[in-house]
């Protein structure tokens, strides 16, 4: 079967969620012996794969806000050709609208005979996925039970919607438990963000103790796209004059993703202080994959996510307790081994030949 993803903000090596775990699953589904391709938006990088295909017809600046695609596509028209031309020559069986507006769902430029899905990676129940379902897709796909519990509270019919993962692209080894140890005794924190406000990391850094403790290591990474302008940039400045009073904290550039398994199994435990819901949660996962503990707010998937690979504490008590359930944990051996040693299995699900077959039953009978 033939199989496209339509993301218009898709590069190689984007740091953020959606793009990741759409290039994993991409790579699931060749494995299997499906071709597949990404649509894309304009400008062309020197790193795009053969499977990645450009646009002539929209380029979008980078970073970019959902006002500018507004713009650029006050006339649809052009887009809609050439998505449904590339779609037909390439004999696409399926397509997969990523999102409501960066993936086209709100036009829905398939042609006749076209299988359509349309995959939900945020909560939304605005004008452009209501359109989305509009089109009718033949199924709707989400990154996990809380997205279904989720929208079907905000009003939407979630019943007949499939649940597919998110697929982790880069495989590493887990330490050694003699590592392991070490990293518990005397490893850093890790965490790794996208520079986003509901990350947390603003919040997190006014908390971390004053007392000095073992190394804090932060990636913040910009992706292509933001939700206002100069968002990123603010987000940086700001969590990098917080840094600078702390002498254990250090802000660190986005980094390949291949990289940041690495990054993580380094660490002693893994902090996701995201303050709105993770509807997945990538780098979360990426930590178990390595053995590395999760410790996290317990909002949206994030919980049934790491289980007993890690702590969870609630938002409402604040970026304080945070710290001060981080530093329990990793005061209890026991608790901190069991959970190392719980998260490659959890993670085990995330394998990109293991999400494509979900995606692939998900999907199966699906007809025009």
């Amino acid at each position: 079967m033939n199989i496209a993803f339509v993301l218009l903000t898709h590069n190689p090596d984007e740091p953020a969620g959606i793009e990741r775990s759409v290039a994993a699953l991409a790579e699931g589904l060749r494995a299997l012996g499906h071709p597949t391709l990404i649509v894309a938006a304009g400008p062309a990088t020197a790193s795009d794969p053969a499977q990645l295909i450009r646009l002539k017809s929209l380029a979008l600046p980078r970073p970019a806000v959902e006002e500018d695609l507004a713009r650029l596509l006050a006339d649809p028209a052009p887009v809609t050709r050439e998505v449904g031309g590339l779609l037909a020559e390439h004999r696409v069986d399926l397509v997969c609208w990523v999102d409501a507006v960066w993936g086209l769902g709100y036009l829905s430029p398939a042609p006749a005979g076209t299988a359509t899905a349309l995959m939900v990676h945020v909560p939304r129940t605005d004008a452009p996925l209501r359109q989305s379902l509009e089109h009718r897709p033949r199924r709707v796909v989400t990154v996990s039970p809380f997205m279904v519990r989720e929208l079907a509270r905000q009003g939407l019919d979630t019943a007949s919607w499939a649940v597919v993962p998110n697929a982790l692209l880069h495989e590493v080894p887990p330490p050694a438990p003699a590592a392991r140890e070490e990293l518990r005794r005397n490893g850093p924190v890790r965490i790794v963000a996208r520079a986003e406000p509901h990350k947390g990391i603003a919040e997190l850094l006014r908390a971390v103790p004053r007392v000095r403790t073992r190394p804090v290591e932060i990636v913040l990474a910009e992706a292509g796209f933001e939700y206002w302008p100069g968002m990123q940039h603010d987000v940086i400045s700001e969590c990098k004059a917080l840094a600078e009073e702390l002498e254990q904290v250090r802000i660190l550039p986005g980094m390949p993703w291949q990289d940041v398994p690495a990054f993580l199994a380094g660490a002693a435990v893994t902090v996701v202080s995201s303050t709105s819901p993770e509807t997945f949660g990538n780098v979360a996962a990426e930590a178990l994959s390595v053995g590395t503990p999760v410790v996290g707010y317990g909002l949206g998937h994030l919980p049934d996510l790491v289980g007993a690979a890690g702590r969870m504490t609630d938002l409402e008590e604040g970026a304080d307790r945070l710290w001060r359930d981080l530093t329990g944990f990793l005061s209890d051996r026991i608790a901190y081994h069991t959970a190392a040693q719980e998260g490659p299995r959890r993670a085990a699900a995330y394998r990109p030949a293991a999400v494509a077959r979900a995606f692939l039953d998900a999907t199966a009978g699906v007809r025009t």
